[in-house]
């Protein structure tokens, strides 16, 4: 059987635009469209919560084609926090997470951390890290505050 052509990412303008590309990608169901995001490298790596590190992209394909297997996934990206250097940007992010159940539609929030590269041929996820965060209420933050500013 000929194996198809992994789609290609469109050119990303910003690590953003492929964060928005990923994320749509996980609500459609759309495992191409989620592995267009991802490099091609050999070390990519990705953590879903609970799980082990998954390396490699046909080891991040099977893990995203297991998760698709139960339905699609209904993440929301927020509060992100970012930071971008020249050829790599890390996003801080919690991911809201809408599922319904037996009892009703629940809300739960995962602690997420995602780090690109710029490619000759644009943006590219090269790790994707979730933490079970919990479930019903927002996610509190943690942040320090100077009690003194100069």
């Amino acid at each position: 059987m000929p194996r198809s052509k992994p789609q290609t990412a469109h050119l990303m303008a910003s690590p953003d635009d492929l964060e928005a590309q990923f994320y749509e990608a996980l609500r459609e169901g759309d495992l191409d469209k989620v592995m267009a995001v991802w490099s091609d490298d050999d070390d990519i790596v990705c953590v879903h919560p609970g799980s082990p590190r998954i390396v490699g992209p046909r080891a991040v394909r099977a893990a995203f084609e297991a998760m698709f297997n139960t339905g699609r996934i209904h993440a929301q990206p927020e509060h992100v926090r970012r930071v971008l250097l020249i050829d790599a940007a890390m996003h801080s992010l919690v991911e809201r997470i809408d599922v319904v159940t037996a009892e009703g539609p629940r809300t739960a929030y995962v602690v997420t951390t995602n780090v690109y590269h710029k490619t000759a041929q644009g943006w590219r996820m090269v790790a994707h890290h979730a933490s079970p965060g919990t479930s019903g209420s927002e996610l509190p933050e943690v942040s320090e505050t100077p009690s003194m500013l100069h």
